[in-house]
C-alpha cells in the first residue's frame, strides 16, 4: 500500500494536466482528479488548496533558487546581481521539464483567473528580487528597475524556451535575452 502512495502527489499533477489539457480547466473538478488517480477528494487537498495549485506547486522552492543565487553572488551591480539570481532560477527548468512547462502554460493561457495568478507569481519573484537586491545595498529605484528588467528577460527567454519548436536549453535561451538586454541598454 505505502509504494501505491508514493508518489501520488505527482500522480494527481500528471492527471489534472492531462485533464485540464483534454477537457479545459472550467470544466475539470477536484473530483474527476481524483478518481483519475483513484483517491478520494480528502487525499487530494492533503497535496494541493485547490485545483489551481496543481499548476503553482513549489512556488517557495522556485523563488528561493532565484533569491539563494541572488545572496551567494559577489558582484555588487544591479544587473549583475539579477542576471546570477536569473541563472540560479534557470536552474529549476531543467530539459525534462519542458513538456510539463508547455501543457502547463497552455492551460494557463486559456484561463483569465490562471493568467492572473501566473502575473501574481511574477510580481511576487519582482518584488522579491527587488527586496533582496536593497537587501544588498542597492538604493531602492536602481533596484527595482534591474529586478523587473530581469524579470522581463526571464519571461521571454521562457516563452521561448517553451515554443513548440525551441530545442536550445533555458540557459541558452537566457542568455541571449540577456545579451540583447545589455545591447539595448548599451
Amino acid at each position: 500500500m505505502a509504494r501505491w502512495q508514493a508518489d501520488t502527489e505527482g500522480r494527481l499533477k500528471l492527471a489534472a494536466i492531462e485533464l485540464f489539457g483534454s477537457r479545459g480547466f472550467e470544466a475539470v473538478t477536484v473530483s474527476d482528479i481524483a478518481a483519475a488517480v483513484g483517491v478520494t477528494e480528502r487525499t487530494f487537498f492533503r497535496y494541493f488548496t485547490d485545483k489551481r495549485e496543481v499548476l503553482f506547486t513549489n512556488q517557495d522552492d522556485y523563488q528561493a533558487r532565484f533569491l539563494d543565487a541572488l545572496l551567494a553572488s559577489e558582484a555588487t551591480a544591479p544587473m549583475s546581481l539579477v542576471e546570477a539570481a536569473l541563472h540560479g532560477g534557470a536552474a529549476f527548468f531543467a530539459d525534462e521539464r519542458r513538456s510539463w512547462s508547455r501543457a502547463r502554460q497552455r492551460i494557463v493561457d486559456s484561463s483569465a483567473a490562471l493568467m492572473e495568478r501566473e502575473s501574481l507569481k511574477r510580481s511576487s519573484l519582482t518584488d522579491a528580487l527587488t527586496t533582496a537586491l536593497i537587501a544588498k545595498g542597492v538604493a531602492p529605484v536602481p533596484a527595482a528597475l534591474a529586478a523587473q528588467s530581469g524579470s522581463a528577460a526571464f519571461h521571454l527567454a521562457f516563452a521561448a524556451w517553451i515554443a513548440d519548436d525551441e530545442t536550445r536549453s533555458f540557459t541558452e535561451l537566457l542568455d541571449v535575452v540577456l545579451a540583447d538586454l545589455h545591447r539595448l541598454l548599451g
